[in-house]
């Protein structure tokens, strides 16, 4: 049973939902004037329910009628319908972009985890290069590694350990290096750049495994076993003249790309030789702090650091050429030539002496068509009528140390020996002991019947003095 309106507004919502009459029917049912079904003649009730379902579907009718004729209408509920597709298509869209992202990123840390495709702009061009020259590689008894997955594995360290060691920065937070100068010789200063720990590791695993394992050139003596200053000054004893040529910025220029083509040349992959030149090279660069942060930018090419362990052994390697030309054009005048680091010394007695000049001329030719630049305030031709030195050895009649050095040593121990160390020193270094200790054993390996007395001696006062 229907139940009846409580309120007027109840009362008008339930007239609407059917009609009067319908209301009024139930009304009489309700409250039992008239039977639920019709029993009396000419009975109206079934009539009125009828009318009031056909006015209903009218009126739902002329709703629709209504809407179809109100074309503003439609057009709005198409823009809303179009609306709605098109946010549910860009959810959809966001959602699947976000999954194939997901995706990719999943693909990407694995990639990451055994290859190296990206170090800096400029640099990562052949990363995806990993062919090795096996046959040269061979030949060289050099180890084949041709992926950033197979060096990290030989050199015992992770694929993201190598890429943090070798990424190639313009401005970075963090160096590998750290940098101070020492006073030169001849005045100045010189900037030393000396790797940090894990890169110094590298370093000298590179040394160890790939640069030592190449022959050299016989005229080079500096940095490699079994040669020194004094193998180096013993071809030129005895010339009626010597000849003294520096190579100006000698580390300076040698850059990336010579190191790199050299790992190349030696049967190295593309991406192997990059990783190689990145980890052998550092630029010059500038330490800028903004807001309490240290930045370091880079002020120019990537070259060999002077204070890099692999940086000697290199440059021995791509001089190989440069040591050729210059013996055979100093053997076809008549003349013999070494080199020790960026010092090149030419020496020639008798009738070759003719031809010094055309040895400066070619000399000068051939530094310049390698790359390098001759010093000329250190260039020095020295005839045997005055003291030749060759790389701090005197080589007139035989390897010896400078008379006037050995005298002012002399003279200095026995000032100590008689008054004590106070207030000595031996060139300007801070450790008196030590830097006589050196010097004492720098002339026993010239002349070791002079330097032998000369170390006992240091020995015995520093076990007075400490």
């Amino acid at each position: 049973m229907t139940e009846q309106p409580r309120t007027r507004q109840e009362l008008y919502d339930r007239i609407r939902q059917t009609s009067k009459d319908e209301f009024i029917l139930e009304e009489m049912i309700r409250l039992g004037f008239w039977p639920r079904q019709g029993t009396l003649p000419e009975d109206p009730a079934e009539e009125i329910r009828r009318q009031g379902e056909l006015q209903r579907e009218l009126e739902a009718l002329r709703s629709e009628s209504r809407k179809l004729n109100n074309e503003e209408h439609l057009r709005k509920a198409a823009r809303k319908l179009r609306l709605q597709e098109s946010r549910q298509k860009q959810q959809q869209n966001k959602e699947r972009r976000e999954q194939e992202r997901i995706a990719r990123a999943q693909v990407w840390e694995q990639r990451k985890q055994h290859e190296i495709l990206y170090l800096g702009e400029g640099v990562s061009g052949g990363l995806s290069a990993t062919e090795c020259d096996h046959e040269r590689l061979a030949s060289y008894g050099l180890p084949a590694l041709g992926s950033a997955e197979q060096i990290a594995s030989a050199m015992g360290i992770s694929v993201g350990q190598l890429r943090f060691l070798a990424f190639s920065r313009r401005t970075s937070k963090v160096s590998h290096y750290i940098r101070f100068t020492i006073p030169k010789k001849s005045g100045g200063e010189r900037l030393i750049s000396a790797p940090l720990p894990r890169l110094k590791h590298i370093q000298h695993w590179l040394l160890a495994n790939l640069l030592t394992n190449i022959p050299l050139h016989e005229a080079a003596h500096g940095f490699r076993t079994g040669h020194s200053i004094v193998t180096n000054a013993r071809p030129h004893v005895g010339a009626d003249v010597v000849v003294n040529l520096d190579l100006k910025n000698f580390f300076p220029t040698i850059t990336y790309k010579r190191v790199k083509g050299l790992f190349r040349a030696l049967g190295y992959s593309e991406a192997a030789a990059t990783i190689f030149g990145l980890l052998c090279t550092e630029p010059e660069v500038a330490a800028l702090s903004l807001d309490q942060t240290t930045y370091y930018v880079s002020q120019g090419t990537r070259h060999l650091p002077q204070g890099a362990p692999t940086s000697p052994a290199i440059t021995n390697l791509l001089c190989r050429r440069f040591d050729r030309r210059l013996t055979a054009m100093a053997t076809a005048l008549g003349s013999q030539y070494t080199r020790y680091a960026d010092d090149l010394t030419f020496s020639a007695s008798g009738e070759n002496l003719r031809h010094i000049c055309t040895l400066l001329r070619r000399i000068e030719s051939i530094v310049t068509h390698e790359g390098f630049v001759i010093n000329e305030a250190k260039t020095r031709i020295l005839r045997g009528g005055s003291q030749q030195e060759v790389t701090g050895i005197v080589v007139n009649n035989k390897l010896s140390v400078c008379r006037k050095t050995l005298r002012r040593f002399r003279a200095l121990l026995f000032q100590i020996e008689r008054d004590g160390p106070s207030g000595k020193h031996w060139e300007g270094a801070p450790n008196l002991f030590a830097a006589m200790q050196g010097f004492a054993n720098f002339v026993y390996m010239v002349d070791p019947e002079r330097g032998l007395p000369l170390r006992q001696k240091v020995r015995h006062l520093r076990s007075l003095h400490g």
